[in-house]
């Protein structure tokens, strides 16, 4: 849940209402103040559109967006998570060079 918490964080500190990024994403408000307690997903078309207005890199925010998802995947996998993200990591590695 750390992109919802960053969301919150960044329009707060922007003094800015929940309906004015809701109605920039075309979502409804208790659409978007689900995604802001993580329980729902912003989509990724959202993140270009929601860095602007909180006026944060698109790279930063994509970043947390996509690690949030990874969280969610290895939650509960207490014994192998760390691993397995290890594991993708090298993965990742390798395939960039």
């Amino acid at each position: 849940m750390i992109f919802g918490k960053k969301i919150k964080e960044l329009r707060e500190e922007h003094g800015m209402v929940q309906r004015k990024l809701a109605a920039a994403l075309d979502i409804d408000t208790p659409m978007y103040s689900k995604i802001e307690r993580g329980e729902r997903k912003a989509k990724r078309c959202h993140i270009p559109i929601m860095a602007r207005l909180l006026e944060i890199e698109e790279k930063e925010l994509l970043t947390i967006w996509l690690a949030d998802k990874v969280l969610d995947i290895v939650e509960g996998e207490d014994e192998v998570k760390l691993d397995a993200v290890i594991c993708a990591q090298k993965e990742i590695e390798a395939g960039v060079g």
